[in-house]
């Protein structure tokens, strides 16, 4: 599984995130303008020590990422999404994409790939805008691997 973060902005969520890949194998592809230096603390402190378990890559655009995986599967989530996570069948290989923290997505690309852009169901309440991304991350991610057993994992 690869999970991709367009230009992430907080380091704890990353970090968080980058844990997330190291326990269930998943690569982790950082798309830049990242909105922190990889050396930040806060960062290092998330993901603690896990980070030589991690498989992480850095790209300079997401068209960068698709021209590198040309065959490659592709969700993109977002609160503007037409299908909920859950209704969607992942492949071992496929690429979960999620948007900075304060923006998510952008409206180009959701509007482009709108088939592909999945969503988590949450309240509709203007005051509940949308989940924590590392949280995000860990809910579709556990989903991908739910519908494959859990592969490697115990």
């Amino acid at each position: 599984m690869h999970i991709v973060l367009v230009e992430p902005e907080i380091p704890a969520n990353t970090g968080n995130i980058s844990r997330t890949c190291a326990v269930t194998g998943s690569s982790l592809h950082l798309i830049r303008p990242l909105g922190f230096s990889t050396d930040d603390k806060q960062l290092k402190r998330a993901g603690l020590d896990y980070w030589d378990l991690l498989d992480i890559h850095y790209h300079d655009s997401i068209e960068e990422l698709w021209q590198l995986y040309p065959n490659g599967t592709y969700h993109y989530a977002s609160t503007k999404g037409g299908k909920w996570y859950s209704d969607v069948s992942y492949g071992l290989d496929d690429f979960l994409v999620f948007g900075k923290e304060t923006k998510g997505l952008p409206r180009e690309l959701i509007e482009a790939q709108y088939d592909k852009v999945i969503r988590i169901p949450m309240r509709n309440d203007a005051k509940a805008r949308s989940l924590n991304l590392s949280n995000a991350v860990a809910i579709v991610a556990f989903e991908a691997y739910r519908q494959h057993g859990f592969p490697g994992m115990v």
